[in-house]
């Protein structure tokens, strides 16, 4: 009994692969992959600062005194200027003994401590983005970090970008097909990766003796859309 039960199941298993076989013997679907790129150049209207206040004690409480005083002046001149709470963003403190580490064999000797406060600030008024810089420098902050432009709506101009990168895709896969002798078919699968470039801003650091505003030169910000499209091709 247990021996015609077990032939009588052999012999479906085989039957059932004997059945998927013509299927797993089809030739797999022809198909072309082709990613495109969409660039857009906007100008930006707004920027991210990055600036800070860094100061130096005899003993730590000394150095976060006068590191807060310093800071205090600096965001009240910020608000002063127009930017709102919601674009000011403490972004590191940090707090530190100084060592003077000397020459020969002798121990290190604490000499002091150093207290450091960042701020990224969003500047949505480009136009008074100079005078920012350069009241702020003349207000304590000693310490700049970075500068970046940006779209305050960037939506609109990555969607032209993805319109365009999906126009670039499908030019390749004509074209690819065309030279090829084939016709190409319905898109199969698509994917999308990209982002915002920023660009690199020309400028430069005031002095604090400077009675100009900080010069600074806006250029464009890029903003690119990838998208990886699959064609099935045809005859």
């Amino acid at each position: 009994m247990t021996t015609e039960f077990l032939k009588s199941g052999l012999l479906a298993a085989a039957m059932t692969l004997l059945a998927a076989a013509p299927a797993l013997a089809e030739d797999p679907v022809p198909q072309i992959v082709v990613t495109g790129e969409g660039r857009v150049e906007a100008r930006p209207d707004m920027a991210t600062v990055s600036l800070g206040v860094t100061t130096e004690a005899e003993t730590a409480a000394a150095a976060m005194e006068e590191n807060s005083s310093r800071m205090a002046e600096v965001l009240a001149r910020l608000r002063e200027a127009g930017i709102e709470e919601r674009d000011l963003q403490t972004s590191g403190l940090s707090l530190g003994p100084r060592w003077d580490y000397g020459s020969g064999e002798r121990a290190p000797r604490l000499v002091g401590f150093t207290a450091s406060n960042s701020l990224s600030v969003r500047v949505r008024d480009l136009d008074a983005l100079g005078g920012i810089l350069d009241q702020s420098v003349r207000d304590g902050a000693n310490t700049f970090n970075g500068l970046t432009f940006g779209l305050i709506e960037p939506q609109p101009v990555l969607d032209e970008a993805r319109r365009r990168a999906v126009a670039d895709a499908r030019r390749k896969a004509e074209l690819y097909a065309e030279a090829a002798g084939v016709t190409l078919g319905p898109i199969l699968m698509m994917t999308e990766s990209g982002g915002m470039t920023p660009p690199q801003p020309m400028m430069r650091m005031a002095s604090a003796e400077m009675a100009d505003a900080v010069p600074v030169a806006q250029g464009e910000v890029s903003l690119t859309a990838n998208v990886s499209i699959t064609w099935r091709l045809g005859d």
